[in-house]
């Protein structure tokens, strides 16, 4: 077992996480908004984060003020419009999950991100559980139609601030799950039965604050996991890792991936 907890990238880190990585077979990722920050995507309660310079933008995802507030709903798809997603390619660190699933290594890949980054790299959508839903699709909130978020934002565009549903009329919103909102049980099953099964958990991007899905980590090491934590930033779940990898994530996860293939 190794225990590095270095606060700045280590060569001997990444070495000690690419031999873990070498040596399992049933790795389960999770990722968080730092894999995408990289694409030009800014997380939300970082030091730049889309909630840090702007505070009155976390109502947008409180899922009471939407429905209450029509001004906040108008400001949500001006922002949906906005989203540098759209314009965003996948970084080397996205690219690096993808070579782990060539590998066969990979079982799951369970991501905090809506923004559909996994899937434009190439990793298989069915291998990939997105646990708080997609922003790439809108959903009615009354009678539960889905649909392309492209198709819904045309109509923004053309002069609808806040398009209803075309099936009931009810509201719309992006397929994300808001704060207020129950996550989708079988996506949370999913991921901590892989959990339990996994033989290498690698959290990537994740301060592994926001729960239930941070509990993967605990629920990994009882069952005997090994844990590598890949972040720019210190998480709380340090003390659970065999390694922990400080740096930039797209420089580092390659090095971890690519040392374990090129062994």
């Amino acid at each position: 077992m190794y225990f590095m907890h270095s606060q700045t990238t280590s060569d001997d880190a990444i070495q000690a996480a690419a031999t873990l990585v070498e040596a399992s077979s049933r790795i389960v990722a999770l990722t968080g908004a730092g894999i995408s920050t990289d694409s030009g995507i800014p997380d939300f309660r970082g030091p730049n984060g889309v909630w840090t310079r702007d505070p009155e933008a976390e109502k947008q995802s409180t899922i009471s003020h939407y429905l209450s507030d029509p001004a906040i709903r108008e400001r949500a798809w001006r922002s949906r419009m906005d989203h540098r997603a759209w314009s965003a390619e996948p970084n080397a660190g996205h690219r690096a999950l993808v070579q782990l699933e060539a590998q066969r290594k990979l079982l799951l890949l369970v991501t905090q991100n809506i923004d559909g980054l996994h899937q434009e790299a190439g990793s298989d959508p069915e291998r990939i559980v997105e646990i708080h839903g997609t922003m790439r699709e809108v959903a009615c909130l009354d009678c539960g139609w889905r649909g392309p978020m492209t198709e819904t934002l045309d109509r923004v565009r053309a002069g609808e601030p806040d398009p209803p549903c075309l099936v009931c009329g009810g509201i719309l919103k992006s397929a994300t799950i808001s704060f207020g909102q129950n996550l989708v049980a079988e996506d949370v099953d999913r991921a901590f039965a892989a959990a339990e099964a996994a033989d290498l958990i690698l959290a990537v991007g994740s301060t592994l604050g926001v729960y239930p899905v941070a509990n993967m980590v605990p629920v990994g090491v009882r069952a005997g996991a090994s844990i590598v934590i890949v972040n720019g930033e210190g998480t709380e779940m340090d003390d659970l890792a065999t390694v922990v990898v400080r740096g930039s994530i797209s420089d580092v996860l390659p090095r971890i991936v690519g040392g374990a293939a090129s062994r």
